[in-house]
């Protein structure tokens, strides 16, 4: 961890101590659970005889920045475990009680991360830390006083099972945010609200693009404007895949036993896939498309001079998601990969990588992604393969990238179960960062399934195996895509490029149609309103639906050979000559400017 990051947290550890310092002071009944460090900030889980509000989060923070004003100092204290279970018993603090007879009993092997973040490591003594009148568990470490904690806002409440077991009693969380200074607390807490304005769920209802339904938990639902926008973010994917040399493939969705269990799925990943049984025998839903694409190359012998073979699927893949994590396009339990398996000799391996990784940057530029962050996640602690291939394969990524002068970073044991990976973390117009591509190497696989090619010498090989998807999941990727631009998407992939509203439907409904079918004809995507309503009322709705084009049609339409424009953005009309204007949108669709 660096240092920037372990004082940040060392920070918002501390500034959720004093949250519950502020708490006790007001509910002296309060009993108190974990408080951990989350992302930019943290949470605190507390039992009370009261069920919290808004206006009494905004009372706690009024409290908690009257005592961080008094410059209260955190005090640490070694303490036997006896010693410790003995005063928070006396404190009536049974959630504490219970984690330190579950430490001195069984020691850190039932506590999570958050529970490790209270008690520590050791079985025979724990650190309190007291910030005023208020005691906490605690293995620290912590800012020397408040006044170092810097500026912070409690955001919402929620509920939480104490231990995350639905058995146990549900308790209050209450969640905050904190940063070293004020400048950088207002700044987030723009960024969130702005955030929650572009909110893909919210835009995507407003645009028509997509719905879930009680029937389907966790599976979209795409509307006909939302299925122009997935196509047309798979045609572009599928172009660039064929001037890459990409070969296009299918596999089925459901695939027998014998499959998953040779894949080593059935062994490392059952717990999220789906199953049925077919003519007595067992069959899954694929969660990944590289199987299916392993029997499509073994279905023909290869030679050396084949390789490398490039297949890329389009592939709808299933995957059993808690219904707690469910969050729109974002986490689904149906979607589409822009998958792809590259077969290679071991002397292609570090070339293919460099080429998926140029194309990743040109993907994602296609799209204003100017800036991400690259990671290398290395092996998992379930994983298949030998150790020899795994270090074979991170130094073939990590070289790749230092081929391309690319800076990474390394995250330890989150590769797939495979093998490791590199991940492109994309920045969005709000400085969000997004996990999108991945470029997998993979030694094992090939040779569970007795993959094989015929080198130079006639001798029977068996080929390195890259997994790559780009733009991940197309659900996924389009969700960020509608936060990124706020629905307002470039022109070459809106789903309604082109509107015509006719001033009058008596007059001018019939004109505006064989406009439309004009421009519809060159290949551009049209809409037409037909409701019979006035102009202003048309030009609002289809302002709304940010519709990059607005064409008016009146009497000079009809009757001249201009056209007057609305341009998305601007205040001021255009005024310009029709054939002018087709060819100006006919360039821009081509250019994806």
């Amino acid at each position: 961890m660096s240092e920037d990051k372990n004082k940040l947290e060392m920070i918002r550890h501390s500034c959720a101590h004093l949250i519950a310092a502020a708490i006790q002071k007001l509910y002296p009944e309060a009993q108190f659970g974990v408080g951990p460090v989350v992302e930019n900030g943290f949470y605190y889980d507390i039992k009370l005889p009261v069920n919290l509000s808004d206006a009494d989060l905004k009372q706690i923070e009024k409290q908690a920045k009257k005592m961080m004003s008094q410059n209260l100092e955190f005090i640490r204290k070694e303490v036997p475990i006896d010693e410790a279970i003995a005063f928070f018993a006396e404190k009536k603090q049974v959630f504490k009680v219970d984690l330190l007879k579950d430490l001195k009993e069984k020691g850190t092997t039932k506590l999570n991360e958050e529970e490790k973040m209270d008690v520590g490591e050791s079985v025979d003594h724990v650190t309190l830390y007291t910030t005023g009148e208020f005691v906490d568990l605690c293995r620290g470490p912590h800012v020397a006083n408040t006044k170092e904690i810097g500026d912070f806002k409690l955001t919402k409440l929620a509920g939480a099972y104490w231990r995350g077991n639905a058995e146990n009693e549900q308790l209050q969380r209450v969640y905050g945010v904190c940063f070293p200074s004020t400048e950088e607390l207002q700044a987030y807490l723009f960024m969130i609200e702005e955030a929650e304005k572009r909110d893909h769920r919210k835009i995507g209802k407003e645009m028509d693009l997509f719905s879930f339904q009680e029937v389907g938990p966790g599976f979209p639902f795409w509307h006909p404007s939302g299925v122009i926008l997935y196509n047309a973010l798979e045609q572009f994917a599928r172009d660039q895949n064929s001037a890459r040399g990409y070969n296009e493939v299918k596999t089925p969705i459901i695939l027998n036993k014998s499959l998953w269990v040779t894949s080593g799925h059935w062994e490392k990943y059952a717990e999220n896939m789906y199953f049925t049984t077919i003519d007595e025998e067992e069959y899954a839903v694929k969660p990944m498309n590289c199987p299916g694409g392993l029997m499509i190359y073994k279905a023909n012998p290869h030679s050396y001079k084949e390789l490398p073979i490039r297949n890329a699927e389009f592939g709808l893949v299933h995957r059993h998601e808690l219904s707690g994590v469910l969050h729109g396009l974002f986490r689904v339990r149906s979607f589409t990969q822009d998958d792809a398996h590259s077969f290679c000799t071991s002397e292609q391996l570090e070339r293919e990588i460099v080429d998926m990784v140029e194309y990743a940057e040109d993907m994602y530029s296609a799209f204003g992604f100017k800036e991400y962050t690259i990671f290398i996640a290395t092996k998992p602690v379930k994983y298949i393969g030998t150790d020899e291939d795994w270090e074979n394969a991170t130094n073939a990524l990590k070289h790749a990238l230092e081929v391309k002068g690319l800076k990474y970073q390394i995250k330890e044991g989150e590769g797939a179960f495979y093998g490791p990976k590199i991940e492109f973390n994309i920045k969005d117009s709000l400085g969000r960062n997004w996990q999108c591509g991945t470029i997998q190497v993979d030694y094992s696989m090939p040779s569970r399934f007795g993959a094989t090619y015929i080198d130079n010498n006639g001798e029977e090989k068996v080929p390195v195996m890259i997994h790559r998807a780009i733009l991940g999941s197309l659900e996924r990727f389009l969700g960020i895509l509608v936060e990124h631009y706020s629905g307002a998407f470039p022109l070459w992939i809106a789903p309604k490029q082109v509107h015509f509203v006719p001033v009058s439907n008596e007059k001018h409904l019939e004109g505006a149609r064989n406009l439309a079918n004009e421009f519809k004809k060159h290949g551009i995507r049209v809409s037409i309103d037909e409701q019979d309503e006035t102009v202003g009322k048309k030009i609002r709705k289809a302002s709304k639906e940010k519709i990059p084009y607005i064409l008016v049609v009146g009497d000079n339409e009809l009757t001249g050979t201009d056209v007057t424009v609305r341009v998305r953005g601007k205040e001021e009309q255009e005024t310009l000559p029709k054939q002018q204007f087709i060819e100006r949108v006919i360039r821009e669709i081509q250019e994806k400017v």
